[in-house]
Parts: C-alpha cells; structure tokens; sequence
C-alpha cells in the first residue's frame, strides 16, 4: 500500500456511527444543562448526558486513532494519504477559525450596534419605553432588566490572573516550535522536555482559568446569567478552555507516543497537526485577551 498514489480505500468501520452518537449525546445533555439552570431547576439529567456522550466520544478517539496509528506504523500510508491528512487537519482548523468567528462576531455586534441602539443612539423606539434609564457603557455592569438579569459586581481584571495566562500560553506557542524543530534533527532528549514543558505550561493555563472562573461565580458576581457581558465572556473563554483541554490531551499522546518511539524526521504528522492545533488556541486566545479582556 505504502507506493500507492492514486486512491486509498480504508476498511469500513464502526468508529464513525460511535461519533455521531457521541457528539449527538454530548451536544443534547448540554443543552438540557443549560436550559434547566436557566429554569432555576435543583435536579438535572444534563450533567449526566453530557458525561455519557463524552464517554462515547472518548471510546471514539481512543479506538479510531489507535487504528490510524498502527495503520501508519505498519507503513500502509502513501504520500497520498499524508496529503489527504494535511487537508484534512487543514480543514478542521478552518471550521474551528469560523467557530470563533462567530462568537467573536456577535461580540462585535453586541458592543458596536444592539449596546448603543438600547442606550439611546439612533431612533431608541421600543426601548426608550421598556428602559428609559438604560445607559449604555461596556462592559455592560448596569443591564436593561436587572431584576432578570442581575449585572456583575465587577469584571475580571486583565492583568492579573488573564495577563499570566497570556504569558504561559505564549511562552508555549515557542516551547512547542523548539519541540518540533528538536524533533526534525532527531534530538530526541531535547524533544521529550521542550513537549513536556509545553504540556505543563497547558495544564497550568486551564488550573488558572478555573480559579479564574471561581472568582467570578463566588466574589464578582460574573455568571452565565449576568447579561450578554457574562455569557459573551463565558461562552468565549468557556469554549477555549475546552479547546486547550482538548489540545493538551493531544500533546500529551504525542508525548506518549515519542516515549515509544514514534515520530522521525521523515514521519511526523501526528505530531505536526498536534501542533497546529496549539498555536491556533494560542492565536484565539491572544484575540480573547485584547477584545474580552482589554477593551
């Protein structure tokens, strides 16, 4: 197979089925989460949906790579399917780029047009009756309807918990880049610790955010429920969070793996679009910080 360029055929499998059960299990118990906190509801079967999808989507992910795996160690890929790879992680990273585009743009939406028309600019209307003394100031600490949507006390500060995150997430943009380039000169010493310090650095960005996030929920006042500023807030940093867990599972089974002794200078996608993967959720997060945090 390995000298074969025109077409590869993969054998038929389970794996795609166990996914669009998967995403579909995890995507309705998330739902259902957040429709019964927002119904103020005590009990909810979200939680457990949501656990029992990402259980499936797990089996997915183990059981569907570990077969790319073999597949690619037993020599069974041609140029061709290392082609068809690339433009296939290309592609992956352009659906999640248009995935932040949209959160991004209602942001951009909610500060520059729907903000300024309910505090007064323009032809007020409908809202000059509902809220004549709304004003308009971002970040939205005095909300339209309060009593529905108690405002947050404060906002995060930018250059405390957001600004080191900032730094680790950077910083491992780079660490990453001297992994890869250790890898292309087959240094594998120097390979093992730039990876590992770039996983650690990951690890220790998402246990900031979640101090971060209990701070908001505890001491500010800054929830889901706090208007279009706190669901904007964690709608976008939620969903990067999610990215970076993800990203730095995926950086820890390429560590795995060169444990074992895959990868060479010749060889080397899986550890190539790992690292695509992470400077694209640095590259987001550098815009989270200057547009949800900054400005």
């Amino acid at each position: 197979m390995a000298d074969y360029e025109q077409y590869y055929v993969p054998a038929q499998s389970k794996w795609p089925i166990i996914a669009t059960i998967g995403m579909t299990t995890t995507v309705y118990g998330l739902a259902t989460w957040f429709n019964d906190m927002s119904a103020q509801r005590a009990e909810s079967n979200g939680p457990l949906i949501f656990t029992i999808g990402g259980l499936f989507l797990a089996y997915m992910l183990f059981g569907w790579f570990g077969i790319v795996i073999k597949e690619s160690r037993a020599g069974m890929y041609s140029a061709q399917m290392d082609r068809s790879f690339r433009w296939g992680m290309s592609w992956f990273i352009f659906s999640e780029v248009m995935f932040f585009a949209a959160f991004f743009g209602a942001l951009f939406y909610v500060r520059t047009y729907a903000g300024p028309w309910l505090g007064g600019e323009g032809d007020k209307g409908v809202s000059d009756i509902l809220w004549p003394n709304f004003e308009y100031v971002w970040p939205l600490l005095n909300n339209p309807d309060p009593k529905l949507f108690p405002a947050p006390k404060e906002i995060i500060n930018p250059w405390h918990l957001p600004l080191i995150n900032t730094i680790l997430l950077v910083s491992s943009s780079f660490t990453v880049t001297f992994a890869h380039h250790a890898l292309k000169h087959g240094k594998r010493g120097l390979l093992k610790a730039w990876l590992g310090l770039t996983i650690l650095l990951g690890a220790t960005f998402l246990g900031f955010q979640a101090v971060e996030y209990i701070e908001a929920y505890h001491e500010l006042g800054l929830t889901l429920g706090s208007g279009i500023y706190g669901s904007t807030f964690f709608m976008l940093t939620g969903f990067h969070g999610a990215h970076v867990t993800l990203g730095t599972i995926m950086l820890a089974v390429m560590f795995v793996r060169i444990l074992r002794g895959h990868f060479d200078a010749e060889h080397q996608f899986g550890f190539e679009a790992a690292s695509w993967y992470w400077h694209f959720v640095d590259v987001v997060w550098i815009g989270l910080f200057v547009f949800v945090y900054v400005l």
